[in-house]
């Protein structure tokens, strides 16, 4: 029996009162051995799981079947932090069947993230119709930072990147700069149209797509189940990881407001974000330093009926320090009150709430891990 290890970080800014009581879990091992897995997604005709993995190959995983392997991913470039990445189902999968990802492929420049879709035959286990609907532009020359993840809202498809791993920390940073969707959330059709309500549409040299920016290496989005909005989370640079609320045509700061320091020497390379900077603040933040920071992979609100007591809170994976941090959120602000899988030595990657039964549905990251879910005790 695992009892969650309950606490109030110290970086919290809401001081909510514990769960009544923390239900205890069971992990149970539903598949073994796979190679880097990266995203995970249910597909709602079935309750199976569509698996990526960062090699480059895509399976399912059901209870009857375990583990298929699904032909047609996407070629990749899958060096340093590259490879197939986001998977997600889209939200007319029932009509179309189709399947959207993220990956890093080769173009002009070096290397980039690409937004696509495919759809799935089941039946011949296979991804077909396989079509590019977005590649971030430039182009970069570096292994770091694609990000990146998927939600759809409003019928739009969003998806986050990261700022390719630039360490300069002045104003000319790509993150800052509107003609580059890296380091930035964008926002197309679900057939990769650039929307004309977007905000930098008519903007002379501002990338079309973008959403916002000033994000350095987004790696988990949800959708808040209630208000809508979309929340990310994004890595920091040695500590000051950051939990951030998106709105239309906002500055996110990075690298020109930050919490963190840096990994080499620990020097402050920012003031961190305060009030009148003119960027949006992170509604949450880890402090500088390695410490307690909090590298993000994946994040989803609970909206089961399994563990009732953790109902609305938001679940986010922690790659470094290799737990599953539990969050009471309220009127979006938000305080860890557990920590999951603590103990277990196992980097998360990502993390789903089984559709049918409230389960919790975690993918480690690495060699040969393992994909599991937390259910009660």
């Amino acid at each position: 029996m695992r009892i969650p290890t309950l606490l109030l970080s110290s970086a919290a800014t809401l001081a909510l009162a514990l769960p009544a009581h923390a239900d205890g879990y069971s992990v149970e091992t539903l598949a073994e051995g796979l190679d880097r897995p990266w995203g995970m997604a249910f597909l709602p005709d079935h309750g199976d799981l569509i698996i990526t993995l960062r090699g480059g190959g895509v399976v399912l995983w059901d209870p009857e079947n375990g583990i298929t392997e699904i032909s047609g991913a996407p070629d990749v470039v899958s060096q340093g932090q590259g490879g197939l990445l986001d998977v997600a189902v889209g939200p007319d999968f029932d009509e179309s069947g189709h399947v959207y990802m993220t990956w890093a492929g080769a173009v002009d420049g070096g290397t980039t993230t690409h937004v696509g879709r495919a759809t799935l035959d089941r039946e011949a286990g296979a991804l077909t119709d396989l079509e590019v609907l977005h590649a971030v532009s430039p182009g970069i020359d570096s292994g770091a930072h694609f990000g990146s993840r998927i939600v759809f809202q409003d019928g739009h498809l969003f998806a986050g990147f990261g700022d390719r791993g630039s360490k300069d920390f002045s104003e000319s940073h790509i993150s800052q700069d509107l003609s580059s969707e890296n380091g930035a959330v964008i926002r197309i059709s679900l057939d990769g149209e650039i929307p004309a309500d977007n905000p930098f549409v008519d903007q002379d040299g501002a990338a079309g797509a973008i959403w916002s920016y000033g994000h350095r290496n987004i790696q988990a989005m949800t959708v808040h189940p209630d208000t809508g909005a979309i929340w990310l989370a994004e890595h920091g640079e040695a500590g000051g990881d950051e939990v951030n609320i998106v709105q239309r045509g906002e500055n996110y700061g990075w690298p020109l407001a930050s919490f963190g320091v840096t990994y080499r020497g620990g020097d402050e390379f920012s003031p961190p974000h305060q009030e009148g900077d003119g960027f949006v603040a992170p509604v949450y933040h880890w402090p500088a330093g390695r410490t307690e920071h909090f590298p993000p992979s994946g994040m989803t609100f609970y909206t089961g009926d399994a563990f009732s007591d953790w109902q609305g809170h938001l679940l986010i994976g922690n790659l470094f320090h290799r737990y599953i941090g539990l969050f009471a959120e309220d009127n979006g602000e938000i305080g860890e009150v557990a920590r999951l899988l603590d103990g277990d030595d196992l980097r998360i990657r990502d993390i789903a709430v089984g559709p049918d039964d409230g389960f919790i549905y975690v993918l480690a990251d690495g060699e040969g891990v393992p994909l599991m879910r937390l259910v009660p005790e």
